[in-house]
């Protein structure tokens, strides 16, 4: 049966007016963004399978071009509006970020990282630069390749915050296995970047780690 003749509060689009976006599953929310299925699929059917061929909405949102057009009812014109669509909400999160102090809320930070790191296919380690009232100066990528304890080098975090005059900072890295779960190495990091910042005076806030669909902060994990 054609959406157009399912119950109005069923139809994906009249439920997101009527219920907002949240209410929506992956389908839904995947079906709205096809517009349109294919004969004899509705939308959502259409949607439900590429999640499952894909192996879930990670998964897909992070194809590359060649394996996203491989599946059947996408195409180029469909990789372009998604990857668009990603990067919306990127800038919009990095905007909330540069608008406000962001420490006070710790959620957007976490959202703005996962959105940037997640689906990288190595390990970066980022650095988040912030000033005496928690508002973002700069953020750079400091380290591209496997982490370990030998890996990030202190010195460099803090001169790059004592050049931009940083109160204090905020790291983070992907771990492009998905799970989000701290290492030993990861924590001796978090220790000696702290205590290097320390002896200048600059507050170490917070080391996230970013797996696929969940982020671990140390700071809550009483690792700092």
């Amino acid at each position: 049966m054609a959406i157009a003749n399912w119950p109005e509060s069923e139809r994906p689009r009249e439920k997101l007016m009527l219920r907002g976006a949240p209410a929506l599953s992956d389908a839904e929310l995947l079906a709205i963004f096809l517009r349109t299925g294919l004969p004899g699929i509705t939308a959502i059917d259409l949607a439900r399978n590429l999640l499952v061929q894909f192996g879930g909405l990670g998964a897909l949102l992070s194809a590359d071009h060649g394996t996203f057009c491989e599946a059947k009812g996408v195409g180029t014109a469909k990789f372009v509006q998604l990857k668009a669509s990603l990067e919306l909400t990127r800038r919009y999160l990095q905007e909330q970020l540069e608008d406000q102090p962001v420490f006070t809320s710790p959620s957007k930070v976490s959202d703005y990282l996962s959105i940037q790191m997640r689906d990288y296919k190595r390990e970066v380690f980022a650095v988040l630069l912030l000033d005496s009232k928690h508002q973002l100066v700069d953020t750079y990528e400091l380290f591209h390749g496997t982490l370990d304890s030998a890996s990030v080098h202190p010195r460099e975090v803090v001169a790059r915050a004592l050049k931009l005059n940083a109160a204090a900072v905020i790291v983070a890295h992907n771990h492009p296995s998905g799970m989000a779960e701290p290492s030993q190495a990861d924590i001796d990091i978090t220790r000696r970047l702290k205590m290097a910042l320390d002896l200048v005076d600059i507050r170490l806030l917070d080391h996230f780690i970013i797996g696929r669909g969940q982020v671990v902060s140390l700071a809550e994990r009483g690792k700092l």
